[in-house]
C-alpha cells in the first residue's frame, strides 16, 4: 500500500516537472533499449535452449588432425571408416549420427530450384530427439544403397516450394532428376543446420565406408546419462590411440574432440556477443550516471521542500523511498519506451546482419526478454536514484530552510556527487570509444590484407548440377566448357574460369608426396590446399604468374599431370630451388603432376590468417575420379571479370545458363567484394554496433556534462555578476567555466585509459592488425572525448559570458 501511494505521489510530482521527466525519460529509454536489443540477440544465441530433446547431453565431434600437417588447424572433418568404429567401440554415447553437405535440383513444378542440405543416417532426428510437424523421420531402410530415395522438408520449404500443402507427405517429388518419396516436414523451429532445405538419407556404399583417408563428414552424438564431456573426451582419445596403432598409414597423428552442441553452434561469435553485452552495460552505466545528476539537480532544487517534509516529522526512510519512487517510475516508463526502442533495434540487426550470426532466426522477444527488461528497469532506477536519494536526506533541514538562490556550503557536497557522475561518464564512454576504435582499426588492417588477388569487378556464380545430370566427370567438364564459351562471348566479359573453392571461403586440404623425399603414410605427409581450376581462372582473379605457365587448353585428360603452386608451397618444399619441373603426387588420387607454374600466394580460407597459405592447382580437365559417388560434389564456381560493374551483368549470365541448359538453375550470384566481405562479416557486425554504443556514449555524456555546468552557471549567477562588476573579463569568466567542466573529464580520461587496458585484453581474440594496447586509438578516442567535453563546457561558459553584472545583481 506505501508503495502504490510513492508511486501515485511519484507520478503528480513528475507532472510537474515535465522537463525534467522528459530528460530522464529519454536517456533511460536509449539505455535500456540499447541492452534489450543486445540482450534479445544474446538470449537467443547464446542462452536459450536448443530446440532438442534433451539438448545438453548433445555433442558434436570433430577429428583433431595431426599439427605436422595441418599446422594451426584445431578441427577437422570426420572419415566415414573412423565414424563407423566410434560408433561400434564406444561406451559413452546413447547413438551418433554421420551427415555430410548435399546438394539438389527440384524440378517438375515450374523453374528448377536449387535446394541445400544433409545427407544424414537414418538415426540422425533420432539422435537429436526431434520430431516432424508433419509425416515421420527415416526408417533404417531407407539408409541403405539404392533405397535412400526418401526426403524430409523444411518447414520453409514445405511453404515455399509446395503451397503448405499438408497432404504432401506421401507424395513423389523429383530430384536431381529422379523420384524421392516425402516422408515428413520438420517444424518451424527445427533448422539444424541453419543452410538445410532438405534432408535426405545417406545411404553410405561398402566402397564409401571403408575409406579413412578422405574427411568431409560432421558426428552429432548424444551423451549416455551420467556421462560428461569430459569422460567422453577421455573415451575418445583412448579409441583415437586405439584406431592410430590399427591404421598407421590412415589414422595416425589424428584424434577426436568432443565439444556441447551448444558451443559447436555458437563457434566464434561468443566473445564478440559477450564484448557487445559489456559495451551496452556501459551506455546503461552512463545512462544511469546521467538520470542520477539530473535527479541531484531536481533534489537541491527541491532541499527547502525536504527540510519542511523532515520539521514536519518525515523519516529519512520516507524521504528516501519517495525519491526512489521517482526514480523507479521514469526507469519503468523508460523501460516500456525502450521495448519499443528495442523491437526496431533487433529487427535492425537481423534484417542487415543477422546472417552473420548462428541462430539468427531464433531472434525474437520473447517472455525471458520481457523479464529481464523489468528487472532491468527495476535496477536502473534504483541505481540512478540511490546517490541522490541519499544525499538528499544528508542536508542539514536547518541550512536548507535558510538557503537563497545563492550559492552556499551546502552545495559543495551534492557538487561533488554531480562531478564523480561525471567522471564515470566520461571513463565508461572512453572504453566504448576504445572498443570502437580496435574494431574500426581491425577492419581497415583486414581490408588492407593483400588476398593475393583482384576482387573489384568480379562477379561469381555456381551452377546447381545434380549427381544423375552427367554421367561421367568428362560429361560435366564437357558441359562447363561450354558454358565458359558462352559467358566469354557476352558483351563487357574480359575473362571467364572456374574453381573448386573460392578464395577466403575454405575448401579442399589434401596429402601430397614430394618426388625425391621419404615416401611416408598419409598420415604423415604434409597437406595444402588444392584447387581445382581451369585456365581462364588465374587470369580472371589477376594472380600474378611468377615462374613458368599458366594451364592452356592442350592441359586435358589425355596429356601428362601438371599443376601450378603457390610462392609459399614452393618455398616451403624446394627452398632457394627452382620448383619448374619438380613432380608432386596428390595422394588422393595417386596422381603425379608436373609444376608447370609458379603464381602468387592468395588467401584461400580467412583474411586475417597469419601465414600464407600453400596451394596447389590442377586443370579440371585432368580431373578424374574413380566412381560418382566421389565427384558427385564437385560444382565448379565460375569466375567472370567485367569491364563494367559486375552486377550489370547478372542478367547476361543467368541467360547464358538457360541457354546452355535450361534446367540447371543458379545459385550464389554474387561479386567478388561480396565473398570477401562475407569474410570479414564477423568483425564489421561487432565493429558497426560497438560505433553505435560509443556514439550513444559519446552524447550522453556530452549531456551530462553540459547538464551539469548550465546548472552551476545557474546558480553562481551572483558570483559571476559580482565578478564581473569588479572587472572580470568576459573571456576570464569563460575560461573559469570551461575548467570547471574540464576538471572531471581531465580525470575521467585518466580513469577510462586504466580500464581501456583491461578491457583490451578481453579484446584480443578478436582484433587483427593492432595491439589490444594501441595507443594510437587511445589517444584519438581520448581527443574525440575532450573535444566533445569541450564543446559541452563551452555552451555553459557562453552563457556565463553574457551575464549583465548589474542586472543580475538588482535580480538577487
Amino acid at each position: 500500500m506505501l508503495l502504490i501511494q510513492d508511486l501515485k505521489y511519484a507520478f503528480r510530482s513528475l507532472r510537474k516537472s515535465p522537463g525534467y521527466a522528459l530528460a530522464a525519460l529519454l536517456v533511460m529509454a536509449l539505455g535500456i533499449g540499447a541492452n534489450t536489443s543486445i540482450f534479445t540477440v544474446v538470449n537467443a544465441v547464446l542462452l536459450r535452449p536448443l530446440p532438442f530433446g534433451n539438448p545438453a547431453q548433445l555433442v558434436r565431434i570433430w577429428h583433431t588432425p595431426p599439427q605436422s600437417s595441418f599446422p594451426g588447424v584445431k578441427i577437422f572433418s570426420v572419415s566415414a571408416a573412423n565414424f563407423l568404429d566410434w560408433q561400434r567401440e564406444n561406451n559413452v554415447f546413447e547413438q551418433m549420427s554421420i551427415s555430410a553437405y548435399s546438394q539438389m535440383n527440384l524440378t517438375g513444378s515450374g523453374e528448377p530450384q536449387a535446394l541445400v542440405g544433409e545427407e544424414v543416417s537414418s538415426n540422425y532426428f533420432s539422435v537429436l530427439e526431434a520430431k516432424p510437424f508433419l509425416g515421420r523421420t527415416f526408417a533404417a531402410d531407407e539408409d541403405k544403397p539404392g533405397q535412400n530415395h526418401s526426403v524430409i522438408l523444411s518447414y520453409a520449404t514445405w511453404k515455399t516450394q509446395f503451397a503448405a500443402n499438408r497432404n504432401i507427405v506421401g507424395k513423389q517429388i523429383t530430384l536431381n532428376e529422379q523420384s524421392y518419396d516425402v516422408v515428413g516436414v520438420m517444424g518451424p523451429e527445427f533448422r539444424f543446420p541453419d543452410f538445410a532445405k532438405i534432408w535426405t538419407p545417406m545411404g553410405m556404399t561398402p566402397a564409401q565406408a571403408i575409406v579413412r583417408g578422405e574427411h568431409h563428414y560432421t558426428v552429432v552424438a548424444r551423451l549416455k546419462p551420467g556421462v560428461d564431456v569430459k569422460q567422453a573426451q577421455a573415451a575418445m582419445d583412448t579409441l583415437s590411440q586405439q584406431l592410430a596403432q590399427q591404421y598407421p598409414a590412415d589414422d595416425k597423428g589424428w584424434g577426436a574432440v568432443v565439444i556441447p552442441l551448444r558451443e559447436a553452434i555458437v563457434g566464434d561469435s561468443r566473445p564478440a556477443l559477450l564484448v557487445l553485452l559489456g559495451a551496452v552495460g556501459f551506455v546503461l552505466l552512463i545512462a544511469c550516471a546521467n538520470v542520477a545528476n539530473l535527479t541531484l539537480v531536481r533534489t537541491i532544487a527541491r532541499s527547502k521542500e525536504v527540510a519542511i517534509r523532515t520539521a514536519l516529522g518525515a523519516t529519512r526512510w520516507q524521504v528516501i523511498r519517495q525519491v526512489m519512487a521517482e526514480s523507479v517510475l521514469l526507469s519503468l516508463f523508460g523501460g516500456l519506451l525502450g521495448i519499443l526502442l528495442s523491437v526496431f533495434g533487433t529487427n535492425l540487426i537481423v534484417k542487415v546482419l543477422g546472417d552473420q550470426l548462428p541462430r539468427f532466426h531464433e531472434i525474437a522477444l520473447d517472455t525471458p526478454v520481457l523479464l529481464f527488461t523489468l528487472g532491468l528497469s527495476v535496477l536502473t532506477g534504483l541505481l540512478a536514484g540511490l546517490l541522490p536519494a541519499l544525499r538528499s536526506t544528508n542536508a542539514n533541514p536547518n541550512d536548507a530552510l535558510k538557503q537563497g538562490l545563492g550559492r552556499t556550503s551546502a552545495d559543495a557536497g551534492p557538487e561533488r556527487a554531480r562531478g564523480v557522475l561525471v567522471i564515470v561518464e566520461v571513463a565508461l564512454s572512453l572504453v566504448l570509444l576504445f572498443g570502437a576504435g580496435l574494431m574500426m582499426r581491425t577492419l581497415a588492417a583486414l581490408h588492407n590484407v593483400n588476398p593475393g588477388f583482384e576482387s573489384t569487378n568480379v562477379l561469381t556464380f555456381r551452377p546447381s548440377v545434380g549427381i544423375s545430370r552427367f554421367e561421367n566427370a568428362t560429361q560435366q567438364a564437357e558441359f562447363t566448357d561450354r558454358l565458359v564459351q558462352r559467358l566469354q562471348r557476352l558483351p563487357g566479359v574480359q575473362a571467364v574460369g572456374t574453381v573448386d573453392s573460392l578464395p577466403t571461403q575454405g575448401g579442399s586440404m589434401q596429402p601430397v608426396g614430394i618426388e625425391g623425399r621419404p615416401v611416408l603414410a598419409m598420415a604423415d605427409q604434409p597437406e595444402v590446399g588444392v584447387r581445382v581450376i581451369t585456365p581462364g581462372y588465374r587470369t580472371s582473379m589477376h594472380i600474378p604468374l611468377v615462374r613458368g605457365r599458366d594451364f592452356s587448353a592442350s592441359d586435358n585428360a589425355q596429356a601428362p599431370g601438371v599443376a601450378m603452386i603457390s610462392q609459399s608451397m614452393a618455398k616451403r618444399f624446394w627452398p632457394g630451388e627452382d620448383p619448374i619441373g619438380k613432380h608432386v603426387t596428390l595422394t588422393f588420387f595417386d596422381k603425379q603432376l608436373e609444376v608447370v607454374g609458379v603464381i602468387g600466394d592468395v588467401k584461400l580460407s580467412e583474411l586475417n590468417s597469419p601465414e600464407n597459405d600453400d596451394a596447389l592447382y590442377f586443370p579440371s580437365a585432368q580431373f578424374t575420379l574413380p566412381n560418382k559417388e566421389k565427384w558427385r560434389s564437385f560444382l565448379p564456381t565460375f569466375v567472370i571479370r567485367s569491364a563494367t560493374r559486375p552486377e550489370d551483368l547478372i542478367p547476361a549470365v543467368t541467360g547464358a545458363v538457360n541457354e546452355v541448359d535450361s534446367s540447371i538453375p543458379v545459385q550464389d550470384m554474387k561479386t567478388m567484394d561480396e565473398v570477401v566481405g562475407e569474410s570479414i562479416a564477423q568483425q564489421h557486425f561487432t565493429m558497426l554496433l560497438l560505433e553505435v554504443f560509443a556514439g550513444l556514449a559519446l552524447l550522453l555524456a556530452a549531456v551530462g556534462i553540459y547538464s551539469v555546468l548550465a546548472y552551476s552557471v545557474r546558480r553562481r549567477m551572483r558570483e559571476i555578476g559580482i565578478r564581473m562588476a569588479l572587472g572580470a573579463l568576459p573571456s576570464q569568466v569563460l575560461r573559469m567555466v570551461v575548467l570547471q567542466g574540464l576538471r572531471p573529464t581531465v580525470i575521467g580520461l585518466v580513469v577510462g585509459v586504466l580500464a581501456s587496458l583491461a578491457v583490451g585484453r578481453v579484446m584480443t581474440s578478436i582484433v587483427f592488425g593492432v595491439k589490444s594496447t594501441d595507443p594510437i586509438t587511445f589517444a584519438a578516442a581520448a581527443v574525440v572525448l575532450f573535444v566533445v567535453s569541450l564543446l559541452a563546457s563551452a555552451l555553459p561558459g557562453y552563457r556565463a559570458m553574457k551575464v549583465e553584472p548589474m542586472k543580475t545583481l538588482r535580480d538577487e
